[in-house]
């Protein structure tokens, strides 16, 4: 009786293993602040993510003051957000109400940044799609 309960935990375990390396990757950031310790913050965990796994899909949605992260004129961080603006699986996306209550013109964001109606939305939309959840804070 023992034996098939430790190999029943053996397979059990076994399928969990296997479970977890065929998950995906997917995070969606959240940055409401516009401090620079911040900005470079979700930027390094961008780049050290997709660096040691290139498939992973991660989205930094940004509400508040967070927007000034992909402001040509105001970002901290114009090279790094940049290069991230170039891979497909990163995307920034910016709550059209944020912007609107900051009168700011979507057309000021750089170019790749898309807008979303609600940035809470769509980070609860995500966390319902099986996003993993990281709020950026220094």
């Amino acid at each position: 009786m023992k034996r098939m309960a430790a190999v029943a935990a053996f397979l059990l375990l076994i399928s969990g293993i296997g479970l977890s390396q065929n998950s995906s990757y997917r995070v969606v950031f959240d940055l409401t602040s516009r401090d620079s310790l911040d900005q470079k913050a979700v930027m390094r965990l961008v780049r050290e993510i997709t660096t040691a796994n290139p498939e992973a899909e991660l989205e930094v949605v940004m509400y508040g003051k967070g927007y000034e992260l992909v402001l040509p004129e105001k970002t901290t961080v114009p090279m790094e957000l940049n290069n991230a603006l170039k891979n497909p699986k990163v995307s920034f996306r910016v709550c059209r109400m944020a912007l609107k209550n900051n009168k700011v013109d979507p057309s000021a964001l750089a170019n790749g940044v898309q807008t979303v109606p609600d940035g809470v939305y769509e980070i609860i939309s995500k966390q319902h799609e099986g996003w993993g959840y990281i709020k950026v804070a220094h």
